[in-house]
């Protein structure tokens, strides 16, 4: 790298001459190294996927967390770095707490997801501080119904039917742009998902190292069980 452009790579408050932010994109490249998460919205509900990436057999899969619960209408998926995942997910389960005592009512996942994002965006504007090297896969139904969004860490923010982030996104996304349907049942929204991932970790999928997580209305946003998972991967793989 030329001399010239090293103040622009290295201070997150200069522009460079054609208009980037250089440590913004470094982030990004930490969210495309991370491991490959999906989301599907189906009839009512929304569903996430991930690939924890289980790279030892002396790992516990239990002791990675890619899914977290933030309120009980709202979940999310990280691909990235997962320690910063966690930092702007406490926030954002603070946030959905304070709305609900303050307003006597559930926060709505648009409104939390513009919040998450407004507080990634500052840390893409102030010297001494780096932005969050994470995407987050954000799903939720409120009265408006089911949502999907996806994060940036820019601070842009996207609703999607079907998304995904993370090393295998190109993949993915491609392969929901082929066969994504709406208003489909969750179990065709799970189907599609795991075969969306699969096909973005170019077939390399574990059913150990698979996670689901499920909410529609009506139901809390919660994690599926191993073996309730499993049997989704075991026939969605099988039915390729």
């Amino acid at each position: 790298m030329q001399p010239s452009n090293m103040a622009y790579d290295r201070a997150i408050t200069v522009f460079s001459p054609d208009g980037r932010l250089f440590q913004v994109e470094y982030a990004r490249e930490a969210v495309k190294r991370g491991t490959t998460t999906v989301g599907v919205k189906f009839r009512d509900g929304a569903i996430l996927i991930v690939d924890k990436r289980i790279t030892s057999r002396l790992i516990e899969p239990d002791s990675i967390e890619k899914i977290f619960i933030i309120d009980d209408h709202i979940g999310c998926a990280t691909s990235g770095l997962v320690a910063d995942a966690r930092s702007l997910i406490d926030r954002a389960r603070l946030d959905a707490q304070i709305n609900e005592i303050t307003y006597s009512e559930k926060i709505q996942v648009q409104t939390l997801v513009k919040r998450i994002c407004d507080f990634k965006q500052t840390y893409t504007q102030y010297g001494g501080v780096r932005p969050f090297g994470t995407a987050l896969l954000i799903a939720g139904v409120d009265q408006t119904g089911a949502r999907l969004f996806s994060t940036d860490p820019s601070g842009a923010l996207m609703e999607y039917k079907a998304a995904s982030e993370g090393a295998g996104r190109t993949g993915a996304m491609a392969y929901f742009e082929e066969h994504y349907k709406e208003n489909v049942s969750m179990e065709e929204a799970i189907d599609l998902g795991v075969k969306a991932l699969h096909k973005g970790t170019e077939g390399k999928l574990n059913p150990d190292a698979i996670e689901i997580g499920v909410v529609k209305k009506g139901v809390k946003f919660h994690i599926l069980s191993a073996s309730e998972t499993k049997t989704f991967v075991s026939k969605a793989i099988g039915g390729k």
